[in-house]
């Protein structure tokens, strides 16, 4: 029994002295009860909209802040004319659009019925319909709230119009999302693992006592994973379109590019776990917990990050498959140009210059 008890003792000295073995097993199970607890909800709270209200009257006004008063909406504008209804959900701000009618009140006491248009961006599917059941609700609640103050049977009707996906088909949703999730992981994992296996073998040494200088020998490391990636975009693209029904309403041209800005950036991700780590085991766990779990549930690819936490809104932030997610759901799904996503890929172009500038810096030609 003591020498039972001194080979587990044994065992804990091991593991305590691997700082990185700790913090898998310490702050993994923290990290995962934190972004699924807050990450994964069906609940859509703080949803920016615009109304477009030319009526301005006592019904309407009484409605709006019903609206306002929820928490499930945060009003970000008002609309002054309906030419802007065609180009406010373009910069990807507003979820929802409530256009109320022409003398709206008046309407409604002189024949017993109003309208109110809901228009909603349905590149998200489910996002779409919480918004639109949600609006409905509250008109609802003052038709019933109206009715019994003045015992008439008044109508408020709300007619919803879906734009971009009035299909409702899921795959406008998780096509931008799995696209920025395979290109990751292609990049970024693949890379990082082929370059700490030459380490791990011993290999590396060899390659580096070689004529060719180190920066070379990293990027013919990189260069395959760049053109299998180019043949998963172009197969998925295909698929998206042919088999999917998902329209590219905008550029091909420049969804390539940012596409390729993206293969980029993620390959550089891959130089800088690989710069990091010793071992394939640790860099397929850093790849795990950094690249995937934030991939699918902090890069708004399954959930919406307006749900989430202001931290994790803060966090979504720095990965970059959520500036590319809105991208080419704004390329290919809305068909905006490229000047409309200017703020995007300039992030996703400073991401790949600072991963690249500290990769190469950190990255030893000497190995110990």
């Amino acid at each position: 029994m003591k020498q039972f008890i001194t080979f587990v003792r044994k065992e804990f000295y091991h593991i305590f002295r691997d700082v990185r073995t700790m913090m898998i097993l310490l702050l993994m199970p923290i990290i995962q009860i934190i972004l699924f607890g807050f990450a994964i909800t069906t609940e859509v709270k703080n949803s920016k909209i615009a109304i477009y209200d030319p009526s301005k009257d006592i019904s309407s006004q009484r409605i709006i802040e019903r609206i306002k008063a929820s928490e499930y909406f945060e009003s970000s504008r008002y609309l002054t004319n309906s030419s802007e209804l065609k180009d406010v959900f373009k910069d990807g701000k507003v979820g929802l659009v409530i256009v109320f009618s022409e003398n709206f009140n008046e309407t409604l006491m002189h024949t017993g019925k109003a309208q109110v248009q809901l228009l909603a961006d349905a590149t998200d599917p489910n996002t779409a319909t919480t918004l639109t059941n949600y609006a409905s609700a509250i008109i609802g609640s003052y038709q019933r709230d109206l009715v019994m103050q003045k015992n008439v049977p008044f109508q408020i009707v709300p007619e919803i119009k879906l734009l971009y996906n009035p299909q409702m088909k899921s795959a406008y949703n998780f096509v931008p999302g799995v696209l920025g999730m395979i290109l990751m992981l292609i990049c970024a994992m693949m890379t990082s693992i082929s370059i700490v296996r030459e380490k791990e073998l011993g290999t590396m040494e060899i390659l580096l006592a070689s004529p060719m200088k180190p920066i070379f020998i990293i990027l013919a490391k990189a260069v395959p994973y760049f053109f299998i990636s180019c043949v998963n975009l172009a197969t998925v693209l295909l698929l998206s379109v042919y088999v999917l029904g998902v329209p590219i309403a905008g550029s091909l041209f420049w969804l390539i590019i940012v596409c390729l800005l993206f293969i980029l950036v993620s390959l550089s991700l891959g130089l800088l776990v690989s710069t990091i780590t010793d071992s394939q085991l640790a860099a397929m766990l850093i790849s795990g917990m950094v690249f995937m779990m934030p991939v699918m549930l902090l890069s708004g690819m399954m959930f919406p990050t307006e749900n989430m936490p202001i931290a994790l809104q803060w966090i979504s932030n720095i990965i970059p498959a959520k500036w590319f997610i809105i991208i080419v759901k704004d390329i290919m799904i809305k068909g905006v140009g490229i000047a409309s996503v200017w703020k995007e890929v300039s992030v996703l172009c400073i991401m790949a210059l600072v991963l690249i500038i500290v990769s190469l810096k950190n990255f030893k030609i000497r190995l110990e």
